[in-house]
């Protein structure tokens, strides 16, 4: 198998053309390679400088998980941080993660900052969102958001060998003189759920509006989950 370093968005696109297969960080990939036998090219996208970025309202597809640093939202960098093993975390890449993975771990996080995904293709760069990201499985360049006024994320303890631990992200974001929203998205085995409601700072209200929601069909210990973060976020966007 012959391994593509690509250092330009035109290089990148021309291993792809050539039928390149897009390999992130290999932790998912391999596996199945060895199983089902090597392509005859791959392509990693780890020298392209607009897939490294990591700041305030973007952060690059190929960006390892251990460097998701504090610059990004805190829902984002708790996500990041929670993957697997420092090992895993060390290898693997943002855009595996989304794109490649069924446990899609940064997906609720992504949703909840209502993220865009830049996506490169043979036959450029375009800007979509992750409904098409994850129904195309396009390359991901990168993800682009506006900061939000206070984010959260938590993960439950999962059972050995049991399907994946819950998570809860939530995130509020202003809307020009609007009121602005809540968005909420849950990790329910390996669904993934998201809503968003009108954001207050009467978090009763708040949350008897997301209850009518289909997250308020979720299991007791999910919709407790929901319940607390939720709160939480909805105090730190208030400034309480």
């Amino acid at each position: 198998m012959q391994l593509r370093l690509p250092s330009s968005i035109s290089e990148a696109q021309r291993c792809l053309a050539e039928g390149a297969v897009p390999v992130g960080g290999a932790t998912l990939v391999w596996a199945g390679w060895q199983r089902d036998g090597f392509p005859e090219q791959a392509v990693s996208l780890r020298n392209l400088p607009e897939a490294n970025t990591v700041g305030p309202e973007e952060l690059g597809g190929a960006v390892l998980l251990h460097q998701v640093d504090a610059t990004v939202p805190d829902v984002l960098h708790r996500a990041a941080s929670g993957v697997g093993t420092g090992a895993v975390r060390r290898a693997a890449t943002v855009g595996g993660n989304i794109v490649g993975s069924t446990l899609r771990c940064l997906l609720p996080a992504a949703l909840v900052l209502d993220a865009k995904a830049v996506v490169l293709e043979p036959e450029g760069v375009n800007e979509t969102d992750l409904t098409e990201l994850l129904a195309k499985r396009h390359v991901l360049l990168a993800l682009r958001w506006r900061t939000p006024l206070a984010s959260g994320y938590r993960k439950l303890e999962g059972a050995a060998g049991g399907p994946p631990p819950l998570v809860v992200a939530a995130a509020v974001h202003a809307d020009g003189n609007g009121p602005g929203r809540l968005r909420v998205a849950v990790r329910d085995g390996y669904e993934v759920l998201s809503e968003s409601v009108p954001y207050d700072t009467d978090a009763a209200q708040v949350l008897e509006t997301l209850a009518g929601t289909d997250l308020g069909a979720l299991p007791a210990t999910a919709r407790d989950a929901v319940r607390d973060e939720v709160a939480d976020v909805l105090a730190r966007a208030a400034g309480i």
